[in-house]
């Protein structure tokens, strides 16, 4: 696949030579944790209101079939920091502490954040990050990263009110206070609430956006709502922590639902803020917002929070651990006031390893050699034709290890726990719920989807398909 987009990128020089006339933009690239296809107001959903990420999307551009990296936090990080998917970034399953080392990135990786930076970007990193803990090659300032606020362990990021979080290095004490589950630091819930973690991210986003207005800026704003705190929840029986119930009071639903579409508003309120300070001091005009979601959404709330209650996953099959499209397809906003053009839609097949191409073009740096990595400015700006993907590929690693390929926009192949089970296949253009296996059909395209799982896959030393 990397000779082949090589090849590609080289056909689209022209059209993306012109981009580089244009002003070099700051960039806010906000990540939803746990956030489903389907729990947007613009994507369909009725019961979560989310008046300013519809905004930002009737402002901006909609894309259709946009997937994560991977259908879990860490791995889908990865592919998005290192524009690299999932047979070839380094960090490919949730890990935890007890194998740090499978789950931080390395001194040799080069992350979208280095380059952008190299091109002259002051960086930060708000919220989650999972890739690296304060003692690790992966820790942010080492990946590119000017400064850091929030989680670095993604475990820790499971309490939204914790007792500390992380500040370039040192701890921050919060006045929260903690009752521990576990061995890691600062896992567990609270027994007295005081400060919301996304609230102090919202803070510190406006506050460094404040601090940078003179200069180009990537802020990469990883927020951890709507994930659970999966610890509360096991033990509580409600892992959907928020203030509050806002507007939700009155609703004829059980606390963990309220609690959980109270967690999707206040985000929605945050990003509310963020727009409205980029307004207030001009950069309206000179800033590219993005909204996604890690993966799909999660059933870890609580034995009384279902996502089929919300329409999580839209009109598609599976959540969060799945390789269905409901755990890897995931809402993407783009909007940047002219320059996109506002209320479009797109229907572009990409995939979180294409920011790093779409992020070197705007801010003048380059792509790095050996990524999976695509720019998506001709279709965000509507100028020069965009190349496309052969094919996208995914790896899971839990409960034995799956595989699924992408062709194109329409034949998606899934190979489930083991690289000996069989492939089914499924045609998303007339089969958007995945129910049918048509791989009886069509032996070529199955014939296809397994020499791409056998080679799209490189062992690293941590993770690796045996015999495949």
């Amino acid at each position: 696949m990397r000779r082949v987009v090589s090849f590609l990128l080289l056909c689209c020089v022209l059209s993306i030579a012109g981009f580089a006339q244009a002003p070099r933009p700051n960039i806010v690239f906000i990540l939803a944790d746990d956030l489903g296809y389907g729990e947007l107001g613009c994507y369909g959903e009725k019961l979560i209101a989310t008046p300013h990420a519809d905004r930002l999307a009737a402002e901006g551009m909609k894309f259709t079939q946009f997937y994560a990296g991977c259908t879990v936090c860490a791995p889908s990080r990865s592919v998005l920091l290192t524009g690299q998917h999932m047979g070839h970034t380094t960090v490919r399953g949730n890990a935890g502490r007890g194998d740090s080392a499978a789950q931080t990135l390395h001194a040799g990786d080069v992350t979208i954040a280095r380059v952008v930076h190299d091109a002259g970007y002051a960086t930060s990193l708000v919220g989650k990050w999972g890739l690296g803990n304060e003692d690790e090659e992966g820790e942010p300032r080492k990946q590119g990263f000017d400064e850091y606020f929030g989680f670095l362990n993604q475990t820790h990021a499971h309490n939204h009110f914790p007792d500390f979080l992380w500040r370039n290095g040192e701890k921050i004490a919060l006045p929260n206070v903690v009752t521990p589950v576990g061995q890691i630091p600062g896992v567990g819930y609270a027994t007295k609430r005081v400060v919301y973690a996304n609230d102090l991210f919202f803070d510190e986003a406006r506050a460094f956006i404040a601090r940078n207005r003179a200069r180009p800026f990537f802020l990469y704003l990883a927020l951890t709502t709507p994930h659970a705190n999966n610890e509360a929840a096991r033990l509580l029986g409600d892992g959907n922590e928020v203030p509050d119930h806002h507007a939700y009071d009155k609703q004829p639903w059980n606390d963990s639902q309220k609690n959980h579409a109270a967690m999707i508003t206040r985000m929605d309120d945050g990003i509310g803020a963020v727009m409205a300070q980029l307004r207030e001091l001009g950069l309206d005009e000179r800033t590219l917002v993005i909204f996604t979601s890690d993966n799909g959404p999660h059933r870890e709330g609580g034995p009384n929070y279902a996502p089929e209650f919300f329409t999580a996953s839209g009109p598609l099959r599976g959540i969060k651990r799945d390789l269905w499209d409901g755990g890897i397809r995931v809402p993407f906003i783009a909007r940047w006031s002219g320059q996109i053009k506002a209320g479009t839609q797109s229907a572009h097949v990409a995939y979180f390893g294409d920011f790093m191409a779409t992020f070197a073009d705007l801010a003048g740096g380059k792509t790095p050699p050996e990524r999976d990595s695509i720019s998506l400015l001709p279709t965000l700006l509507a100028r020069g034709a965009q190349v496309k993907h052969d094919f996208l590929y995914w790896e899971f690693y839990e409960g034995g290890t799956s595989q699924c390929v992408l062709l194109g926009e329409r034949w998606k192949g899934l190979r489930l726990k083991s690289p000996a089970a069989p492939i089914a296949l499924y045609d998303l253009a007339g089969d958007l719920s995945e129910k049918m296996d048509v791989g009886a059909n069509n032996p070529e395209l199955i014939a296809r989807v397994a020499e791409i799982m056998r080679t799209a896959h490189v062992d690293n030393a941590h993770w690796k398909i045996p015999g495949l």
